[in-house]
């Protein structure tokens, strides 16, 4: 037994340098397809189109950015203050919704390119577009900042692209904003104006019951032919007495006459309503209210948008390396098979 390891340790042995010999007598085949290998990988390396890579970082706003959608807001409006990460988010929001990503396919992408590269079904034309355009928080240490990458063959367009895009998303969070912000003012217009309306329908009516009052006073002093007011009567020393508190007749017919064609011919209650100016005055500025966009910023950009000099693929070096690491392989492999092919072709004779 121990005759019969040792023996078949010999024939593996025996069998490895052969197999290597084997290798070392067909290296002319490994090293014609390690180089024709590494040939198609150089012209795959140096004719590829390269592409670049734009990157635009985005941060929070200032409190100064968005002062301008917080105008006439705070605890004497009622209304509450916008804050930075409200003001953010929304932002945020648009600038990852897939609606944004759709205008800008069709509107930018989609024209930019040639008959042939819009050839095949439009999703995957879509497809190859979300590779081109991400949108990613570059690290956990940041939550707050964004990365907007653009890849195209054209330095110049994935430079343009990128900015395109955050303005796009820029606009669309400021026009959000801004009709959030109209919305509420023109809520609290409305709500004014009717508030006003019923303060000024309510003096109406309160004048026109002093008026009736007034009649029937003035009814009773010319039945009793009190003409002025007499010289024992409290109406002589108080004569803007409330309704039903003292008896007007006692003012004379005279002065209970000028009061009513005083009161019939008054055209307006607005200065005799209380607190009704100061009504007025936030009702003109709710109604009147309008934020200027070009006044807005709800994001920062975190430095300038570099134009890429150096394309992110092919990365030549590294095709040319694995070229040459798949061709010595292959050549192997070729190799390998020719021996087993041969000595299957001698153990069959």
């Amino acid at each position: 037994m121990q005759n019969d390891r040792i023996d078949a340790r010999r024939d593996d042995e025996i069998d490895l340098i052969e197999l290597v010999r084997g290798l070392w007598a067909q290296k002319g085949l490994i090293l014609g397809v390690t180089l024709l290998v590494a040939v198609g990988a150089g012209l795959y390396a140096f004719l590829s189109k390269p592409v670049y890579e734009a990157k635009l970082f985005i941060m929070p706003p200032t409190q100064n950015g968005i002062a301008e959608l917080n105008y006439g807001r705070g605890k004497s409006s009622e209304l509450d203050i916008y804050s930075i990460d409200h003001v953010y988010e929304v932002f945020a929001r648009n600038l990852q919704a897939e609606s944004l990503r759709q205008r800008f396919f069709n509107e930018v992408y989609l024209p930019s390119l040639s008959e042939s590269q819009r050839e095949g079904a439009l999703d995957q034309v879509y497809v190859r577009f979300s590779r081109e355009l991400v949108i990613k928080q570059p690290g956990k240490d940041s939550p707050d900042r964004y990365l907007v990458a653009v890849k195209n063959e054209d330095p110049v367009r994935a430079t343009e692209w990128a900015k395109t895009y955050v303005k796009l998303a820029s606009e669309a969070a400021e026009s959000e904003l801004i009709k959030n912000v109209t919305a509420e003012a023109s809520v609290r217009a409305r709500n004014l104006e009717q508030r006003i309306i019923s303060l000024r329908e309510n003096a109406q009516r309160i004048r026109e019951d002093r008026v009736q009052q007034l009649r029937e006073a003035l009814n009773i002093a010319q039945a009793i032919g009190l003409t002025t007011p007499s010289v024992n009567s409290t109406a002589a020393v108080d004569i803007t007495v409330e309704t039903g508190n003292k008896l007007d007749y006692q003012r004379g017919s005279k002065a209970l006459s000028a009061e009513v064609d005083a009161l019939q011919a008054r055209s307006s209650d607005d200065a005799f309503i209380p607190d009704l100016r100061s009504l007025q005055m936030r009702y003109y500025f709710y109604s009147k209210l309008n934020i200027d966009p070009e006044s807005i910023s709800v994001y920062r950009q975190d430095g300038t948008v570099e134009l890429p000099e150096s394309p992110i693929k092919p990365k030549k070096m590294l095709i040319l390396l694995l070229g040459v690491i798949g061709g010595v392989l292959l050549g192997c492999s070729v190799a390998l098979l020719r021996i087993l092919f041969s000595r299957s072709d001698k153990n069959l004779v």
